[in-house]
């Protein structure tokens, strides 16, 4: 019994979050063997793994959104040239009507085919112009040429990924990761479960529509080649399963059939949060907000920022500790740095990657104002040290904040994405009353307790590896899926 997790742009490269989700699913089913299909930038980053790999993962299988072309052993002129069968593929997924995946899975997999060759030949060039005619003749033509060629390079070179063998492949997000699973699915017959922690398309709109590197119609351009993976994946997975409710109904908006999608929240260990250190002598007079984040743009720590230091003009004792990696995107984190500093803000520590359990119990409240998420670890982490939370309006804070399947109450205060003023207001208002505090943080424990634990997560993948396991598993037996109990 073998699973293939794929993913992209996480584990094993990057710590937290998505990444702690599947080194912890993993170690969850010790007696099944794991392989690792991970998509990431490029060959820089080979083999520069964060987490040390469990004993149950046999093998890591790297797929590069950008690579040199290895398939490129052609005499100068020469042309990868493409059957009808193959060019009325290549039309299909450019032209985006009813895309012959097939096809193109067999020509990528099968084949030699120089990925520069047939982006630069005269078959792209035809349906390129043909696409250009039908529906973006308004625009520069060499300009939408190029943009295009950038577009499905990524694509076919991840086509072009030697695929490891499995009974069933769980991938981690749609996009890459599910059209790589969905081409594993076609080549060997094997199952396809398909797991999102955010919606990966909407995620890539909410980019892609900020991203100063991509102009007007261009935006439209690269939205809609991630919505046709995304579909793909869709279409062929046996299961698809979201984190709330939500979710579910963005993922059938998006085109998962209904039947297939099933509402699978996070849980985490209550255990490892009970009995944390609490402040120090030193620290009785302040008011410390914890923020367990990864310093990236998508966690808006800049408006954090902002946002703490108003509150400090009206709450002076407030002290900012912001818990994660600073490396990942260097350049924003150095302008988060340099925003503390222009701004002449007091109490705002950085830590850089750290166990929060020596800090989380030592913090009054938390606080997350990223403009995306799914559901955030952090909040439910938060919860099991009985700590309430400040969280923007986005993925399923809501739900984790008022709750969806209890009557507790509020286990914190929910604001809008970017709202200084709302954030600041939030902040004041707790660090005022410490009475509040408790009540919310009692909430968020027992919110927590009832329905967001480790034990009930694992039980119920438990129940649809079990289920795919007995469909597609090799050497399937009851025994391979006991749970490690943590």
């Amino acid at each position: 019994m073998k699973i293939c997790i794929v993913a992209e742009g996480c584990y094993p490269y990057v710590m937290g979050g998505v990444s702690s989700w599947i080194d912890s699913m993993i170690k969850s089913f010790p007696n099944i063997e794991f392989c690792i299909l991970t998509i990431i930038s490029d060959r820089e980053q080979s083999g520069k793994f964060l987490y040390t790999l469990p004993e149950n993962v046999t093998e890591v299988y790297e797929a590069y959104l950008n690579d040199f072309d290895w398939s490129k052993k052609r005499k100068y002129g020469k042309r990868t040239k493409l059957n009808k069968k193959e060019y009325s593929a290549l039309r299909s997924v450019i032209l985006n009507q009813q895309v012959e995946w097939d096809v193109l899975f067999d020509m990528f997999q099968n084949k030699k085919i120089s990925v520069d060759d047939l982006l630069m030949g005269a078959d792209f060039l035809k349906i390129v112009q043909e696409c250009y005619d039908m529906k973006y003749s308004q625009i520069v033509f060499s300009d939408f040429l190029w943009t295009v060629r950038s577009i499905y390079l990524p694509l076919f070179l991840v086509m072009q990924t030697k695929l490891p063998k499995a009974d069933f492949y769980h991938c981690v997000a749609t996009g890459y990761a599910g059209l790589l699973g969905s081409m594993a699915k076609y080549m060997y017959g094997s199952g396809l479960l398909v797991s999102e922690h955010g919606i990966y398309t909407r995620e890539r709109e909410e980019e892609i529509i900020k991203a100063f590197w991509v102009a007007g119609i261009y935006k439209n351009i690269w939205i809609e080649q991630f919505r046709k993976m995304s579909r793909l994946a869709y279409e062929r997975a046996d299961k698809v399963t979201s984190l709330y409710a939500h979710a579910k109904e963005l993922q059938i908006e998006l085109g998962c059939p209904e039947g297939r999608i099933m509402v699978t929240p996070n849980g985490i260990n209550m255990e490892r949060f009970a009995d944390l250190p609490g402040k120090t002598t030193e620290e009785k007079d302040w008011i410390n907000i914890g923020a367990v984040l990864r310093v990236t743009p998508i966690k808006d720590v800049k408006t954090m920022i902002r946002a703490f230091a108003y509150a400090k003009e009206e709450v002076p004792n407030i002290k900012l500790w912001i818990m994660g990696p600073t490396e990942e995107d260097e350049e924003y984190a150095q302008e988060c740095f340099d925003l503390v500093e222009s701004m002449q803000i007091s109490d705002v520590i950085f830590t850089g990657r750290v166990d929060v359990r020596q800090y989380l119990g030592r913090m009054d409240f938390t606080i997350l104002t990223s403009i995306s998420e799914g559901m955030p670890l952090t909040i439910l982490e938060s919860y099991a040290a009985k700590k309430p939370v400040i969280a923007t309006d986005v993925g399923n804070c809501k739900g984790l904040i008022y709750g969806e399947s209890d009557n507790f109450g509020a286990a914190g205060i929910l604001t809008h994405i970017m709202n200084v003023s709302e954030i600041t207001q939030a902040i004041v208002k707790l660090a005022k009353s410490p009475e509040l505090r408790y009540e919310m943080g009692e909430v968020g424990y027992k919110r927590v307790e009832k329905s967001y634990r480790i034990e009930q997560m694992k039980e119920t993948y438990k129940g649809i590896y079990q289920e795919l396991g007995s469909l597609y598993g090799s050497n399937w037996t009851e025994e391979k899926f006991e749970i490690k109990r943590s």
